[in-house]
């Protein structure tokens, strides 16, 4: 039997806010807008919400049509930010990553921008854990249908979805796997689930999780 471990990003593997918040006020400066910089809170206010969505709260006050075009531009420069400084990884990913690798295929599936998924992996090498990887910004479909095309694409008989915030959830279920909630990440979730208080005890859940 095939079974799959499919990772959100931020709030899960990674607090990338602070980095990605400095990014963004870099290129808005560069731009010649002036308004307030933003914050590590305003960044983690809107994590997990699909790009379009991210546009029309953080750039609220701006034209319609300004929005996206704006957060294209903070968000290729916050790939190549995030390629050469990285954000905060959660305690002993790598080698709970390694151990989880022994029993389990793992993947990435983010409502984040082509490129980002890719600057995590780069930054750390971390390629050599993971698959396959999906998000957004490569199809513009929804994290659900996401979720359950990585299952589908790489034959999964069995797979968990690890997420920090209801979104997660409700995608997850849309996708019709089984639901880990990383506890320590950005969000609560509405309904009981299996809690993840650190990453590093994800082996141990999933020996009690995976009968």
């Amino acid at each position: 039997m095939k079974k799959g471990l499919i990772f959100d990003m931020d709030g899960t593997l990674w607090d990338s806010s602070e980095n990605v918040a400095e990014a963004w006020n870099e290129r808005i400066r560069s731009l010649g807008y002036k308004r307030p910089a933003l914050t590590k809170k305003d960044i983690t206010g809107v994590m997990g919400l699909t790009m379009d969505r991210i546009a029309d709260i953080i750039f609220a006050d701006l034209p319609e049509g300004e929005r996206m075009p704006l957060l294209d531009q903070c968000c290729d420069n916050e790939n190549d930010y995030l390629r050469r400084e990285g954000g905060e990884l959660y305690p002993e990913l790598e080698e709970t990553l390694k151990q989880l690798k022994e029993k389990y295929h793992l993947f990435i599936v983010s409502n984040c921008q082509s490129g980002y998924i890719e600057a995590f992996l780069e930054h750390y090498g971390f390629g050599k854990y993971f698959d396959d990887i999906e998000c957004y910004g490569n199809n513009l479909k929804e994290k659900g249908d996401n979720i359950a095309l990585i299952a589908e694409r790489n034959s999964l008989d069995k797979a968990w979805y690890v997420g920090d915030i209801q979104g997660d959830y409700e995608a997850t279920m849309k996708a019709g796997l089984e639901f880990i909630h990383a506890a320590y990440g950005f969000g609560t979730i509405s309904e009981p689930v299996t809690e993840l208080e650190r990453f590093s005890l994800l082996p141990e859940l999933m020996d009690k999780t995976d009968k």
